[in-house]
């Protein structure tokens, strides 16, 4: 495991700039969304503002078509009221911190022609940009009823709920051709050397009373399933953008760009998640001896140390999220060394992560599921294939520099 205990912690809206803090908005906003949904919500809302930023400076192509606006339009208030708009149609509950945000946050602008300027290209591009978004498959309801057999995915204790985010593979990507794009190859049979390792692995590790596991593993594991990948790498981006000194324009892309990748993720794996239907760990473990695999012993015991959430196991949506993320920040800034650090938790007082690179977060990431005892090392290692490469496929297609402009 490579974090680092630091005293740094992060406070989002500290940054002083629209972009960052309507992303802060943001993250307040959807926060009891499920993950799936708030990458959805967190992409549509930064796609807005980049579109209405960029439609008055015109650095980089727009993705739901450029608004029409005049040279000395109120960027600030363009991007407000592009992010006030997504927010407050995709979470109506929040409509009146949401209203009471924006007028705060305009109320810094002068009024003038410049202000209601950019106030009419902010709704115009966020309308647009919703408009696109309006029959995207979030909303369908799919049937599902889980699989007997050995091997698939049953509902699992305590909460014993029904599938989740069924639909969630049908959803129209957003730079993705469609949700099976990058659906990689089946799981390892269950028979299988890969199998039994990575099996062993889990019921060592991911067990409520695990003797291998390090307090510091615990503590990832409980962070990790109480933070969502949203909740996670917006703030990481926030601190890298800040250090790099990135102009308005050039941020409202990146975070577009890294939610859209998030978003996309998201698809791809729930595509995957239902094609293949594969059990979670607590299943495998309390079923052992049906798998037809002499080295894998059962525990009818066993209990994983996290909550598994009502989904199939294969693969891991979390690595895909956070390698999607993490695909476009290390094109954006480089592998090499970065520092930033994860938000505290009150819940996990003695807990203050930082880090140097981007990939150690996805490392204690993989490590995080593992110990928690919800996912097999495969698991990881697929998905994480997949988010980086759903992430090089973003900052290829969408939100290119205009033509004429150098790169």
């Amino acid at each position: 495991m490579k974090s680092l205990i630091s005293a740094v912690l992060l406070v989002s809206a500290a940054y002083g700039d629209v972009v960052t803090d309507w992303n802060a908005v943001m993250l307040a906003t959807v926060r009891p969304q499920g993950a799936h949904i708030q990458s959805r919500t967190a992409a549509v809302t930064h796609i807005a503002m980049h579109d209405a930023v960029n439609s008055i400076t015109n650095e980089y192509r727009t993705y739901g078509g450029r608004i029409a606006a005049p040279a000395n339009a109120s960027i600030d208030a363009a991007a407000i009221t592009s992010a006030h708009r997504v927010l407050v149609t995709y979470v109506p509950a929040s409509a009146a911190a949401l209203d009471a945000e924006r007028a705060k946050a305009l109320s810094a602008i002068p009024d003038g022609p410049a202000k209601t300027a950019g106030m009419q290209v902010g709704e115009a591009a966020a309308q647009a940009v919703l408009a696109m978004r309006a029959n995207d498959g979030s909303a369908t309801q799919v049937p599902y009823t889980p699989n007997p057999a050995v091997g698939y995915w049953q509902p699992t204790p305590p909460a014993m709920a029904a599938p989740a985010a069924v639909n969630w593979g049908g959803v129209v990507p957003f730079a993705m051709k469609s949700g099976d794009q990058f659906r990689p190859e089946p799981p390892p049979a269950l028979t299988s050397r890969a199998y039994t390792r990575d099996y062993a692995e889990v019921k060592a590790m991911g067990a409520v009373e695990a003797p291998g596991r390090s307090q510091q593993q615990s503590w990832l594991a409980q962070y990790m399933a109480m933070t969502s990948p949203t909740q996670i790498w917006n703030p990481v981006l926030a601190q890298l953008s800040a250090v790099e000194g990135m102009a308005v324009a050039e941020k409202a892309r990146a975070f577009a760009l890294m939610n859209m990748a998030i978003a996309d993720a998201a698809i791809a794996v729930f595509d995957a998640k239902y094609h293949y239907n594969f059990w979670r760990p607590l299943t495998a473990i309390r079923g052992g001896e049906l798998d037809e695999n002499a080295k894998t012993e059962s525990d009818a015991g066993f209990t994983s140390f996290i909550a598994a959430p009502p989904y199939p196991s294969y693969p891991s949506g979390y690595a895909a999220f956070s390698n999607a993320a993490r695909g476009v920040l290390e094109q954006m800034f480089g592998r090499g060394p970065v520092r930033f650090s994860l938000p505290a938790n009150p819940a996990l007082p003695d807990m203050n992560l930082e880090y140097t690179r981007v990939r150690q977060l996805t490392d204690d990431i993989d490590e995080a599921r593992i110990c928690g005892g919800i996912h097999f090392r495969f698991d990881q290692d697929v998905a994480s294939d997949m988010g980086e490469r759903i992430g090089r496929l973003v900052m290829k297609k969408q939100l290119r520099l205009v033509s004429g402009k150098d790169e």
